[in-house]
């Protein structure tokens, strides 16, 4: 490492921002400490709340110069120079907002992790903010000088071990773990070296007057991992991210933070759009060394006149003209695998966009339709028009809160929403379909209690902050919930009643009656045209709100309510295509109603098939037989004269052939 050599030009030196996150008190301040050659007005902890705590209340900056290394040069051949600009967040679990915030303007992480203590609570939320936003990342195993040398190579073998177990299932699971030492014997043997004037560090050039371990090993892996920096100078807005905002006698108010999007000059104007109100850029430096030019990824300290310091600690400043004031938005998510609790419809969120973080009230939808539709994060429909120089004002207003990351790392897809789909609705953000569990997309409407100044398709993350912070001994749960991008601008008080969201509704009856027969022409089957139902409605229903829609059988055949049958509530049915159903199988209606139709409407998207004809079938009648009744009676005497030819009487009395009635 060495210092920048005042003789290279501004142009020539390409910087590259990179997050230090991790745990409370894991010597994530040390370690910059130890690496930095140069110092920003905002670095180590130099606020007087942060000394009396011990501990790091705000972003700190700082940076250290690498030569440029093979695979960097090649995509930037004009930059002679690379600069390490480290950005160092704070630690504890009441800090997650400006942990967040300092996430989001970083190109790469280097985590830190207590090599003694281990994997804690926070370095949780720090992987899951690593995996948002963050190409790649190292992970420094820090402290290791508290392991005795002679156990020392095993415990960390042990320790290396632990952080990859954690690290399988993320994108992160080959990445390299360094064992270092950024203070040996910590800081109280530090500050007392520090007094003896001591410079025993292994590291030339550094504000470290201490020892060291395996820190120049560290400073290696970082120059030969580096990605290549996402810079696109052709990108039509401007986006600033304000971190720290202070006044100079005699030159005007500076505003220190780093360039999201886009290039500014020296007296170009800069709107800021929270204040309602634009100032002219008089000067710019890049730690210290005044610079006519700033764009993407830049850090960078901007000086403008006539702005009250007081009126901005954080925000943005950007291109005239180009962030939106949102109310509410639409924005396809996706839950945090490490968040342990429901996600409810109308429950209120932390929703931070860059270092904005507001409250919003959250309504989850569409986990049936995007599995439906086989949309993943690649997001290959409706895709979302991507940044040009077109003459379509909408098109200049997507940008990015984010800089290494963006809505695409975190494996969100670039689609629009359509207002006339419909949405089958949900009570919370869904975390299994047909009993698989998966991490499934889902679109939200964002109702912000404040509207928020930000580019569309920007990436976002909603917490629950107002809950404990996981306890360090639950060190794989977090508060951050949600990740998401911004798709389209609403009104929430227009818009949401926009939002075809409806609920599934169904009744069923049984045929009671068959019409008559009828052999069908194109397969010869015997179907019937007409059924009779009943148990559907209750005698004093009003027929006429049912009269045309559409009831399903068994076979899946379809057909149409004609009307009513009698006055017992049994109802006529019309099939187009016959029906095989016969008495007693089960009709049912299916139906839907919009969450927003006052008039509680029955939507059916059930279309009656085309008709297929057949022929009535002639029923032969059976003749009816009279029975015949067979009585005896009695002969009592015979009567009459005796004929001669056979000897028999003509006439004879009998009884028993009739009753007396």
């Amino acid at each position: 490492m060495a210092t920048i050599d005042v003789a290279v030009p501004p142009e020539e030196v390409l910087n590259v921002n990179v997050g230090v996150l991790g745990h409370v008190d894991s010597g994530k301040t040390s370690l910059v400490k130890t690496l930095s050659t140069l110092l920003s007005t905002a670095a180590l902890d130099k606020s007087k709340q942060s000394r009396q705590r011990g501990m790091t209340l705000d972003l700190g900056f700082s940076c250290f110069f690498l030569d440029v290394p093979t695979h960097l040069a090649e995509k930037y051949p004009e930059k002679s120079k690379l600069q390490m600009t480290l950005v160092d967040c704070p630690g504890h679990a009441s800090l997650i907002r400006t942990i967040i915030g300092g996430s989001q303007i970083i190109d790469m992480v280097l985590l830190v992790v207590d090599a003694y203590k281990g994997w804690q609570a926070q370095t949780t939320e720090c992987l899951v903010l690593a995996e948002l936003t963050s190409p790649h990342i190292i992970v420094a195993l820090n402290k290791i000088d508290m392991f005795s040398p002679s156990e020392r190579e095993g415990r960390l073998e042990k320790a290396k071990q632990d952080v990859w177990r954690r690290l399988k299932k993320t994108r992160f699971s080959n990445c390299t773990l360094v064992g270092v030492s950024a203070c040996v014997g910590g800081e109280k043997a530090a500050a007392a070296g520090d007094e003896e004037g001591q410079h025993k560090s292994t590291i030339p050039n550094t504000n470290s007057n201490h020892d060291t371990l395996n820190v120049d090993v560290l400073v290696k892996k970082l120059q030969e991992e580096l990605p290549p920096p996402k810079r696109d100078f052709s990108e039509p807005t401007f986006y600033f991210s304000i971190d720290h905002c202070f006044p100079i006698r005699g030159q005007g108010t500076v505003l220190t933070g780093t360039v999201l999007s886009g290039k500014i000059d020296v007296n170009a104007m800069l709107e800021f759009p929270t204040l309602g109100f634009e100032r002219k850029v008089k000067s710019m430096q890049m730690f210290r060394r005044k610079v006519q030019q700033i764009g993407q990824g830049d850090r960078a300290g901007i000086c403008v006149s006539n702005l009250d310091s007081k009126l901005l600690e954080r925000g943005i400043a950007a291109s005239p003209g180009a962030v939106q004031l949102l109310k509410g938005a639409i924005a396809v998510v996706r839950k945090v695998q490490y968040f342990d609790g429901t996600l409810k419809c109308g429950s209120k969120f932390h929703v931070s966009v860059g270092h904005t973080t507001i409250m919003a009230t959250v309504t989850f939808w569409g986990a049936h339709e995007f599995e439906k539709n086989g949309v993943t994060e690649n997001g290959e429909r409706n895709v979302l028009p991507q940044q040009s120089q077109s003459k379509n004002k909408a098109k200049a207003l997507l940008g990015h809160s984010s800089l290494g990351g963006d809505a695409d790392m975190a494996g969100l897809p670039r689609i629009k929403f359509d207002f006339e789909q419909d949405f089958l609705q949900q009570n919370s953000l869904l975390e299994e379909l047909d009993g698989k569990s998966s991490n499934l997309l889902h679109w939200a409407m964002l109702d912000f209690q404040t509207p928020v100044y930000c580019p569309l398709d920007s990436l976002i993350i909603g917490s629950r902050l107002d809950v404990e912070a996981p306890e360090a001994s639950s060190s794989s749960s977090c508060r951050l919930a949600f990740s998401g991008r911004l798709v389209e601008k609403i009104d929430p008080a227009i818009d949401a009643n926009r939002l075809k969201l409806y609920s599934p509704k169904a009744r069923s009856g049984l045929i009671a009656k068959l019409g008559d027969p009828y052999r069908r022409d194109d397969d010869e089957k015997m179907v019937r045209y007409e059924v009779f139902g009943d148990d559907l409605f209750k005698k004093e229903t009003n027929m006429k709100i049912f009269t045309g829609m559409k009831v399903v059988t068994k076979y899946d055949e379809v057909g149409e309510i004609k009307g009513s049958f009698g006055t017992s509530g049994q109802f006529r049915v019309w099939f187009p295509q016959g029906t095989e159903a016969v008495v007693g199988d089960e009709l049912i209606l299916e139906f839907k109603r919009y969450l927003n139709d006052d008039k509680k409407i029955m939507y059916q998207d059930i279309v009656l098939p085309p008709e297929r004809v057949g022929t009535r079938v002639e029923m032969q009648q059976k003749s009816k037989k009279k029975k015949v009744k067979i009585v005896n009676g009695e002969v009592v005497s015979l009567k009459g004269d005796i004929l001669e030819s056979n000897g028999k009487h003509t006439a004879a009395i009998i009884q028993g052939f009739f009753t007396p009635d």
